[in-house]
């Protein structure tokens, strides 16, 4: 896959080497590392070896492989750990909690009453046919 790097950018420094990590995983275009201030014990970052600063900009093949290695990685996070859950989590955006503006997806293990915040007020969907047809008239390939 083509990669671009951004020799201004922390994620693309640890991603591809140049700055020491704690590695669980990588591959050719992914490093998975764990997070410097963790939120839980396991969690983990994915990080794509090319610079995307969100999911808009990723080449869509990184997109494709991101959800396996979750799966790989959660599972053996869980394997040693046994914890009751896990959020996969990726912001996208300032509004949206991103602070690192290069792609990234966090892998937090969950326990039971582990007192991690990650919820939000739930409001109602009144108007769902009009914003369904309003989305998919946006949608493109």
């Amino acid at each position: 896959m083509n990669k671009h790097i951004d020799d201004n950018c922390i994620f693309c420094k640890l991603a591809n080497g140049q700055i020491p990590t704690n590695s669980i995983y990588e591959d050719d275009d992914f490093k998975v590392i764990l997070d410097a201030a963790p939120a839980a014990k396991g969690h983990a970052i994915i990080l794509p070896k090319t610079h995307a600063a969100n999911l808009f900009e990723l080449p869509d093949e990184y997109g494709e492989k991101i959800f396996a290695i979750a799966k790989k990685c959660g599972k053996a996070i869980k394997e040693t750990y046994d914890y009751d859950g896990l959020n996969v989590l990726q912001n996208n955006g300032e509004a949206a909690g991103q602070t690192v503006f290069h792609l990234h997806v966090h892998l937090i293990p969950r326990m039971k009453d582990d007192n991690i915040d990650i919820k939000w007020a739930q409001g109602e969907c009144a108007d769902g046919e009009k914003i369904a047809e309003e989305i998919k008239a946006n949608l493109t390939d």
